[in-house]
């Protein structure tokens, strides 16, 4: 799934559109709760290295938070990373590379959305 594919499917399934909340940074794509404004996607680019990755381009990848009993064994998966940026005990970076499978990737961002909807 790309990062045009992605936007498409949050825009379409939870009403929402992406923000760019960040000047410096105009590849990063925040989306949010209509209701309580928590995020629960970043789609952004940046350097593979910041994943551990080789090479000296940029990949992207979208952060979702993730089940804490979960997180660990999404990791060892091809394609998932410890959340860029925020905390990794919540939080996952999912390369939209098309190593992830998109159906992998939607429930992924299902469990996101679902975790910071503010009913919990």
């Amino acid at each position: 799934m790309t990062r045009l594919e992605l936007a498409a499917y949050l825009t379409d399934t939870y009403s929402t559109t992406g923000e760019n909340l960040f000047a410096r940074y105009h590849s990063f794509q925040v989306f949010r709760h209509c209701g309580n404004k928590k995020w629960f996607a970043v789609i952004m680019d940046i350097p593979k290295k910041n994943l551990g990755l080789t090479g000296e381009n940029e990949i992207s990848v979208v952060n979702l938070k993730c089940d804490t009993r979960l997180i660990g064994s999404f990791r060892e998966e091809p394609g998932i990373f410890p959340g860029w940026h925020m905390n990794k005990a919540h939080w996952l970076s999912v390369a939209q590379d098309g190593t992830v499978e998109d159906e992998k990737i939607k429930f992924l961002v299902d469990m996101s959305y679902e975790l910071t909807n503010g009913r919990g």
